[in-house]
């Protein structure tokens, strides 16, 4: 079954580019190619074997209802799907039931809306799908001097370009704590001078099934990613840290200390690696209890003075980037920033912000500047104005 974001677009774009296929097609006498169903030819497999366009509207979701084929096999496709109404996408997950069955749902288009459900397969659903998304400028058959030309006109980082050539999905709204272009621009810029500053790792503990543990590192204005997971027990986590802190010599190690985080803590410090090691909690009393509602507030405040403030290098991962500025925030009866509940970011379609997390987690300790790596560190918890983390 093939449904795209309008009938039109069925009958203009999706079904005369099956045509062009079909004709190109080394078997295509096993098939008859109709103006709404490809079947097969042999009587025997005509109900069985067959590929239907299916318009969709907001009245008709039940036309994706009750496709079946148990045993076999079912494929389901989404053509320009960010604009394809979220009750089809429930009806139509709804149907997918039979057992002992493969079932593929291929799911495609231009990413031009920051919610909904194509939005999701890559935010808070994105355990659950294989996502892959395409920079135009990459691959072969696109128009690079057109590419250019948007670039030029629109600019690198504005919505259109994110959109129609790197394929990304637009910005958030404007209640973001930490704005998309600052995000951006990091993951183009190459940090200098922070060589022989102090190395803080940090690990974000997956506390749920779709969320995943992260692991990152540090130094000064650069930061890196050192492994992404999903699965691990507290020991298998904490044997990778102990493998990355054997590799780096980090000056911190910085754990999140809530749910099963506090195993992963315990690991360590049973193994040695208690030096140097410090237990986050999100929901702590701020250290500037006048700015901030919590810990975690404040952690993604100074994060956040860290961009501000520029030249800071992330890697070039459009999932951190997804995760660093989805987050909004407000303010509570105290007037302190309040940063919005990972359970709140689900709600709107994103995945718990695990990367951006684990980043945020490096500005918990204040270490003192040192300017040889074999002197002395005197651990600190950091003032509102240590945007550096020393």
């Amino acid at each position: 079954m093939i449904t795209a974001n309008t009938e039109v677009q069925l009958r203009t774009k999706t079904w005369p580019e099956l045509a062009k296929w079909y004709r190109l097609a080394l078997h295509r006498h096993w098939y008859n190619f109709g103006a709404t169903s490809i079947t097969a030819r042999d009587p025997k497999h005509e109900r069985t074997w067959r590929c239907d366009m299916v318009p969709w509207s907001e009245t008709n979701t039940e036309a994706f209802a009750g496709l079946h084929n148990q045993g076999n096999r079912i494929l389901l496709v989404f053509d320009e799907a960010s604009s394809i109404n979220d009750l089809v996408w429930e009806v139509a997950e709804g149907a997918l039931t039979d057992e002992r069955t493969e079932i593929i749902w291929l799911c495609l288009g231009n990413p031009t809306l920051s919610t909904g459900r194509f939005r999701e397969c890559f935010g808070r659903l994105r355990h659950r799908w294989h996502t892959l998304q395409v920079d135009s400028r990459t691959v072969e058959g696109t128009n690079k001097a057109q590419l250019d030309q948007w670039i030029e006109d629109y600019g690198e980082d504005s919505d259109f370009v994110r959109v129609r050539v790197r394929g990304e999905f637009p910005r958030s709204g404007s209640s973001q704590l930490i704005p998309s272009d600052l995000v951006a621009g990091a993951r183009r810029t190459k940090a200098e001078g922070f060589e022989r500053l102090p190395i803080i790792m940090a690990c974000d503990v997956a506390r749920f099934g779709d969320d995943q543990t992260v692991i990152g590192m540090r130094q000064g204005r650069k930061y890196l990613i050192l492994g992404k997971y999903r699965g691990l027990d507290t020991v298998q986590v904490a044997e990778r840290l102990i493998a990355f802190h054997d590799n780096h010599s980090p000056d911190a190690i910085v754990v999140d200390g809530d749910g099963l985080g506090a195993g992963v803590v315990d690991q360590l410090q049973h193994r040695g690696y208690s030096k140097g090691l410090f237990e986050f909690h999100g929901g702590e009393r701020p250290r500037d209890f006048n700015m901030y509602f919590n810990r975690r507030s404040e952690v993604w405040g100074l994060m956040r003075d860290w961009f501000h403030n520029g030249s800071v290098e992330i890697p070039d991962d459009p999932e951190l980037e997804v995760d660093l500025a989805g987050p909004q925030y407000g303010f509570s009866s105290k007037n302190q920033i309040q940063l919005e509940r990972k359970e709140d970011m689900k709600h709107r379609g994103l995945a718990s912000p695990d990367l951006g997390d684990c980043l945020s987690m490096t500005f918990a300790v204040d270490i003192a500047f040192r300017s040889q790596r074999t002197s002395q560190l005197v651990y600190q918890f950091p003032s509102p104005n240590a945007w550096m983390g020393y």
